[in-house]
């Protein structure tokens, strides 16, 4: 998987584009600024982004070639990021310590679904924020972006049981038309969630 990742992220041109997800830059905004990671990050847009805005970033991916493209488009907004190569399994950061984490189209196989997200949570300070855009189990049939293995993709029920701890979550499915690079283009169903732990 990391040699399709790196491959992908070798071209010049970003991949998703170097302008951040259109609900991050809605959401983040609300929050004062903190600590935010950024897992799969891939190229770096919305860690930029973030850190743009004051949050100090800290973020990671499986590839090389992300994190080479994400500290270029830093270098180019003149901010610095923390970028990580590392995978899920490997994700090994203080537990209760983010003010924020933000998972832009990380998917990942259904059958470790549950797991990387409880993991994931575990470094969310108590009253932290979650911010989530992903693809839905809808999109399995266009090919406008995302998994084609169905598992990969999310399902609002399932999302809240990975949180059912979180005090308050939200969720909602819908349909957007994407503008994000060369990869998400295009009418796709989509969840978006937020959650406050």
């Amino acid at each position: 998987m990391n040699n399709f990742w790196n491959d992908r992220y070798s071209a010049t041109e970003y991949a998703y584009g170097e302008a951040p997800n259109d609900f991050l830059k809605k959401e983040l905004p609300k929050l004062a600024p903190g600590k935010v990671l950024f897992p799969a990050e891939g190229e770096g847009r919305n860690a930029v982004y973030a850190a743009k805005l004051g949050w100090e970033v800290t973020a990671f991916d499986p590839s090389i070639e992300g994190k080479r493209k994400a500290l270029l488009l830093a270098n180019k907004h003149n901010i610095s990021i923390n970028y990580e190569v590392i995978d899920y399994q490997n994700a090994n950061f203080k537990e209760s310590y983010f003010d924020c984490i933000c998972l832009t189209y990380a998917h990942m196989p259904g059958n470790m679904r549950n797991n990387v997200h409880q993991k994931l949570a575990s470094f969310l300070k108590p009253g932290g924020t979650l911010i989530l855009e992903g693809f839905s189990k809808e999109q399995i049939n266009r090919n406008t972006g995302g998994p084609k293995d169905i598992s990969f993709l999310f399902d609002e029920k399932e999302l809240k049981n990975d949180f059912s701890s979180f005090r308050m979550i939200n969720t909602q499915k819908s349909e957007i038309r994407l503008n994000e690079g060369l990869y998400h283009r295009g009418l796709a169903s989509i969840i978006r969630l937020t959650g406050i732990k």
